[in-house]
């Protein structure tokens, strides 16, 4: 629906079956699926790993694909249509004067989203979850606005007003060179008509005006600057508050939805609920919030891409549903979201709040790039084949010489810290962590599970198939020490002055990754206090593309004989440490669903004197 020019639709790509075997090929799934229903034992409650529930799945993505073809339908030519077919979609004939937007105030309140697995009713995978909101007072339009409404914008002259629009609207109206509504139409006498499903009516003033969010957000920056208050669209959890104190949690009401009134929208008075008018039905509403998985949150394993590629900070909430929208799309508990660009049967209706809502370019993607993912799940992922997670292990190993031998817990640097986990396990124990890498891409994500308590990556399963994986700070215990810990892009063999007086320091499978290691070995001794620890693990797997040969520490002959990393870290730190202990520490990195490595590093420990 709607492509852009960003959304890279190359048609040259596809090739597409006639009607005809799209017809056929529709009948055989149909009869397919008749017969798995037929057959099937149906056990109640049908749960999300029940058979069962992939029909209710199926079903419900129906739904969805009525309403969806129904705008595509919309912007088609009228002379592709069948007009026979109008007779069969009433549209509503009301319409009126509208009236002039009153304000409703809302009390501040506590609020929860999300859906509980135990719910009666099918939910997607993105309904399920928790999250809380304290939502102060504001005040909301009673009515959505309405075409007399937003042409007052128009006639102001507001599509080519730039400071209206997000940078994100400026592109769009540079591209479309949009000067009204999608499903409004200019005649010669300047007048205007609305598009509806199979017909197209005067412009009925006092109906809902049907926009993307872009239009929204700039009507509502109109309106602020007009009447000198913070208006805007409200957010998923005011839009549920408004919702909850007119209709009552959980309950129903009657509206311009699922069909039982019109096959098009209605005047924005026509349906009373509660104080309000349309809290439900008519038209979708815009909402101020990007979608993105609650806490709990977990992708369902038979529709995996339903909505982790929806969590971009560029999709955002429809709220609602319109007067197609039937099955779970009627429900307060949905979750639909669209690019902000795109159309659906869907307006807004607008807040007065103090509040500041946060801005939409959040960056909580999934990471994709195959190493970073890997280290992803390296140090925060599923410990496999009974192998202890490596990071956690060593740390673990850390604090036991720290604990026996009354080493004091101040400062710790964590050298190749990568991803992080070591780093977190470490602040756990001690009052301040300098966390350092090399890579930028390995440190930012660190960084974006300290600053917003959620990491995503997606996982190589086979071929192009993926498993997609998010990861929580407070879940894994780092929530009250995040802050203990300080990210670093740097270099190990020229560390910056200021990276000193450690009482640990932790290379985890570093040395055999440096082009300097005896470098590093001498630069490192100086920043550890008297007493305190240096700890490295490394399979040695030392390789000229990391270290020119004649830097390698061991793995070679020395007069003949073989001279191990050991033995060259003995010889190397043995006049300022003491030699305390050297032993395996296991670890496994998937690669994909069924191939792994599986290697033992060995961890020398080593007390400065």
């Amino acid at each position: 629906v709607d492509e852009m020019s960003w959304d890279d639709l190359d048609e040259s790509h596809y090739d597409w079956p006639s009607v005809a075997e799209v017809r056929a090929y529709r009948d055989k799934v149909k009869a397919r699926v008749v017969s798995l229903i037929q057959a099937m034992p149906i056990e109640l409650p049908i749960t999300q790993d029940c058979p069962a529930w992939l029909i209710l799945m199926g079903i419900e993505h129906e739904r969805i694909h009525l309403e969806t073809s129904s705008v595509i339908m919309r912007m088609l030519p009228l002379d592709l249509i069948d007009g026979q077919k109008a007779k069969d979609w009433p549209v509503c004939s009301d319409t009126g004067v509208p009236p002039a937007i009153k304000w409703l105030p809302v009390e501040a309140a506590a609020i929860s989203l999300g859906k509980k697995p135990s719910d009666d009713i099918y939910g997607w995978d993105n309904e399920y979850g928790s999250e809380e909101h304290a939502i102060n007072e504001f005040k909301v339009s009673t009515t959505l606005v309405s075409n007399q409404d937003f042409m007052g914008f128009v006639e102001a002259g507001g599509y080519t007003e730039q400071t209206y629009w997000t940078k994100e609207g400026r592109q769009w109206l540079a591209f479309t060179q949009a000067k009204h509504p999608r499903f409004w139409r200019a005649t010669l006498n300047g007048k205007f008509l609305q598009r509806n499903l199979f017909t197209e009516m005067p412009l009925p003033l006092d109906w809902p005006v049907e926009v993307n969010y872009l239009e929204a957000k700039a009507y509502c920056n109109w309106q602020a600057e007009r009447s000198g208050k913070h208006v805007r669209l409200p957010t998923e959890a005011e839009w549920q508050l408004v919702r909850d104190s007119q209709l009552g949690v959980g309950k129903a009401a009657s509206g311009n939805i699922n069909l039982e009134q019109y096959a098009s929208s209605c005047p924005v008075t026509a349906n009373p609920q509660g104080k309000l008018y349309d809290v439900t039905g008519n038209v979708w509403q815009w909402a101020e919030t990007a979608i993105d998985g609650y806490p709990g949150f977990a992708v369902h394993p038979w529709y995996d891409d339903f909505s982790t590629p929806t969590f971009d900070g560029k999709h955002n909430l429809i709220k609602g549903g319109s007067w197609i929208s039937t099955g779970n799309e009627t429900l307060a508990s949905s979750r639909y979201a669209f690019r902000r660009h795109f159309f659906q049967h869907a307006g807004f209706r607008m807040v007065i709040s103090d509040s500041a809502v946060e801005s939409q370019e959040q960056d909580n993607v999934y990471e994709t790039d195959a190493l970073v993912a890997q280290y992803c799940e390296f140090h925060y992922g599923s410990d496999y084949f009974s192998v202890n997670n490596f990071p956690k292990a060593c740390i673990e190993n850390v604090m036991e010489q720290v604990r026996g031998k009354n080493i004091e817990t101040g400062k710790a640097l964590d050298l190749g810290c990568a991803v992080g986990r070591s780093s977190f396990e470490l602040a756990k124990y001690f009052q301040h962590v300098d966390a350092v890498d090399f890579s930028a891409r390995f440190i930012q994500q660190g960084v974006k599970l300290q600053s917003s308590n959620r990491l995503r990556y997606t996982l190589p399963v086979e071929g192009d198939i993926v498993e997609y994986r998010e990861v929580l700070l407070d879940k894994m215990g780092y929530d009250d020490v995040k802050d203990r810990t300080q990210f670093l892009q740097g270099d190990a063999c020229n560390l910056k002055p200021e990276l000193t007086d450690y009482n640990v320091v932790f290379a985890g499978n570093l040395i055999d990754r440096l082009y300097e290691p005896k470098l590093f070995l001498d630069s490192i001794t100086q920043r550890i206090l008297s007493g305190g620890l240096l700890v490295l693990t490394s399979p040695y797997t030392w390789l000229e593309e990391y270290t020119d040969k004649e830097n390698w520490l061991g793995g070679i002959k020395v007069n003949g004989e073989n001279f191990s990393t050991l033995d060259a870290l003995k010889l190397h730190l043995g006049e300022l440490f003491e030699f305390e202990d050297a032993r395996d520490v296991p670890f496994v990195i998937r690669e994909t669903a069924r191939k792994y490595q599986h290697t033992n590093a060995q961890m020398s420990i080593w007390r400065k004197k």
